[in-house]
């Protein structure tokens, strides 16, 4: 009775020694597959060999990225291809990280979950670099053509009058965003690799509708005509008769501001030789003075100012300065303040 019970525990143990040697050698056998359920870069590569899996891979993923990505703003094109934006999948690490999950468990667990079927449901990233370099650069040469800076409302002096010139809307690429873009556009085997960039727009500082409120007084000096025109929120509010310098000593041309404000000044004699004696002189206020009732400086010695030689108006009489009648420069002097600009054409 002995005998026959060892016989039949002997038997036990060689089947289970057989059956454990048998889910080894299985096992084994199943080293290079890839588990049911296995996913790589989004690709299915359950129940495929190391080496087939790597070609699927190949051809799903590096084919799909193996494409320029284009940007596009305002008009223009850019293009980064993959050779110079180096775009690099690492298969073989895809597959390592496959086989990896594929091995969970104990002998047992993988012997059974593959002869019955069972599935792993790993879901390994795609591994791929790319130059962030040249992504830098490319950002750079879409900044470079798009850009564009605002531009301020300002006014300028044509046709005998002021003219408004308006204001322009800037842009600018946001670059953070338009990198980030290009970034997932590299790395996303199933993007279109078409990125239109980002673009923020800027506005000026001043506006074609507060140009008024900036430039609420504005002098015109229009030599040929002998007219001074004093412009209250860009419009005409009163025109003098004034005059300009004669030939050889002629009212400079241009734009200017209002320098410096004076009553009843005194009268600094230029070192030229029309000043004759007096040259480098100082003449205080009194009959002598030319300069009467108040002076308005704009540029190089040269300013508005009354004289009592009202019979110089309208002409180009003046050794540069800017005449008007006393009653005229006074009233045109509490209506400005210093730092208005002065047109002179």
């Amino acid at each position: 009775m002995r005998q026959r019970s060892f016989i039949v525990v002997a038997v036990v143990l060689a089947a289970l020694i057989l059956g454990a040697v048998a889910v080894y050698a299985y096992d084994k056998t199943q080293n290079d597959v890839i588990a049911n359920g296995v996913t790589a870069g989004g690709v299915d590569i359950g129940g495929m060999h190391s080496g087939k899996a790597r070609t699927t891979l190949q051809r799903e993923l590096v084919g799909a990225l193996n494409r320029p990505v284009v940007v596009t703003s305002a008009g223009h094109r850019f293009k980064l291809s993959p050779t110079k934006a180096a775009v690099h999948v690492d298969v073989d690490s895809m597959i390592k990280q496959a086989l990896s999950a594929s091995h969970r468990g104990d002998i047992f667990t993988r012997a059974a979950r593959a002869i019955t079927g069972g599935s792993v449901h790993a879901h390994i990233p795609i591994a791929v670099t790319y130059s962030h370099p040249a992504v830098t650069r490319l950002v750079r040469r879409v900044q470079k053509r798009v850009n564009r800076a605002p531009v301020d409302a300002t006014i300028g002096f044509s046709g005998g009058g002021v003219q408004k010139i308006d204001s322009r809307t800037g842009r600018a690429v946001e670059t953070q965003s338009l990198t980030s873009e290009i970034g997932a556009e590299l790395v996303q085997p199933t993007a279109d690799h078409r990125v239109r960039a980002p673009v923020q727009i800027t506005k000026p500082k001043v506006t074609t509708h507060e140009l008024a409120q900036r430039y609420p007084r504005v002098i015109t000096i229009d030599r040929s005509a002998f007219h001074l025109t004093l412009y209250v929120n860009l419009k005409p509010a009163k025109t003098y008769l004034i005059a300009v310098g004669m030939q050889g000593l002629e009212t400079p041309a241009g734009r200017y501001n209002i320098e410096d404000k004076e009553t009843n000044p005194s009268w600094h004699v230029p070192n030229s030789s029309w000043a004759g004696k007096l040259a480098g002189q100082t003449i205080p206020p009194g009959p002598q003075d030319p300069i009467k009732a108040r002076w308005m400086g704009i540029a190089n010695g040269a300013g508005i100012h009354g004289t009592a030689e009202t019979g110089s108006l309208g002409t180009a009489g003046s050794h540069g300065c800017i005449r008007m009648a006393i009653p005229d420069v006074i009233e045109l002097f509490d209506r400005v303040q210093v730092g208005d600009p002065v047109f002179i054409a």
